[in-house]
Parts: C-alpha cells; sequence; structure tokens
C-alpha cells in the first residue's frame, strides 16, 4: 500500500540581469573604496628610521622597530572597515541579497584588498624616496612594507563574516527578498507594526 507522492522538483534559480548588474557595481564600488583606503595608508603608514653605520649598515634606532607592526596593524584595520562597510551596504538592497551580490562582495572584496596594497604602496614610495650617496651617521628612513601577503585577507573575511552574519540573523527565510512576481528594483520594505 505505497502511495506515490509526487516530490517536489527543485529547479536552480537564474540570476536575473539586475542582481549580475548589481554585482559588478559591487565589485567597482568595493574596489574603489579600496583605492581610497589605500591612499589613506600610505599617508598615515609610519617609517622606521635607522642609523647609517660603517660597512653600509644601518642599526635601527630604539623604540623605531615597532613602527612595522604599526604599519601592518594599519593596513589591517583599514580593511576589516572597509569589509564591515562594504557587506552591510550590500544587504541594505533588499530586493537583491543572495549568492550573486555576495559573490560581488566577495571578488570586490579581494581586488580591493590588492588595490588597496597596491596603491598604498605606490602612495609610501612617492613620501618616501629610494635612498642614494647614505654617510655615516645619517638618520634614514626605511618605506613602509606589508611584510606578508596575508594581511590582503582581513576584508574579504570581515565582509564575508559580516554578510553571513547578516543572512543568519535574517528572520524571513526569503532574505526579505519580494515575492516572485515582484520586479527586483522595487523596495519591498514593509512598515513596521
Amino acid at each position: 500500500m505505497t502511495a506515490d507522492i509526487a516530490q517536489p522538483t527543485q529547479t536552480r534559480p537564474k540570476a536575473d540581469r539586475a542582481e549580475v548588474r548589481f554585482a559588478a557595481r559591487t565589485v567597482v564600488g568595493v574596489t574603489t573604496l579600496g583605492a581610497v583606503a589605500g591612499v589613506v595608508w600610505g599617508l598615515l603608514a609610519p617609517a622606521q628610521h635607522f642609523l647609517v653605520v660603517s660597512g653600509g649598515g644601518a642599526v635601527s634606532l630604539t623604540g623605531e622597530s615597532v613602527h612595522q607592526f604599526d604599519a601592518v596593524a594599519l593596513f589591517l584595520c583599514l580593511g576589516l572597515i572597509v569589509g564591515v562597510l562594504s557587506a552591510v551596504a550590500v544587504w541594505t538592497r533588499r530586493a537583491l541579497r543572495g549568492v550573486v551580490p555576495f559573490l560581488g562582495l566577495l571578488v570586490g572584496s579581494l581586488v580591493g584588498a590588492a588595490t588597496t596594497a597596491v596603491v598604498g604602496l605606490g602612495v609610501v614610495g612617492l613620501r618616501f624616496p629610494s635612498l642614494t650617496d647614505l654617510e655615516i651617521g645619517q638618520i634614514v628612513a626605511a618605506t613602509p612594507s606589508l611584510g606578508t601577503a596575508l594581511a590582503l585577507i582581513a576584508q574579504p573575511l570581515a565582509a564575508s563574516v559580516v554578510y553571513a552574519g547578516l543572512v543568519a540573523f535574517s528572520p524571513d527565510p526569503h532574505l526579505g527578498r519580494p515575492p516572485e512576481g515582484a520586479p527586483a528594483d522595487a523596495d519591498s520594505r514593509e512598515p513596521l507594526r
């Protein structure tokens, strides 16, 4: 006595054009924010000062060795700020929440972090020119650097964690998206009751 129960067919929802355009705009926007963060980092990153000694060597001045950490920490903080703000900005587009905008956020954060590093190192290179004709006893400033490529992971990690947290704490199983028949660009916010 088995009854044939019709199983609902699962169809993969296609990403509509509005989601893809929004994801592309997200990549461009987050990359632009990364460039701005790179300029800020390049202007704020402290240099480590050295004393030139005989034989062409250099000795770090007392207390200056912490500036390498300061430069990396500042880069990480800027990456975290950009990652959190960009995730919240993408989440505010209620009608376009989902996987495709998240992928745009993730790609934008990866490219944005790399852009922050490239632009920041370029600005730092302008602030601290290359050293030539060093004399013994001269105090020189070394160009700040990131030290490790792992610093680039802060921005995409922050964006992913914040967006995933917003998804996890969303009370609506559809993430607040409008019903299927409603246009994707319509604002589906309901008034509070």
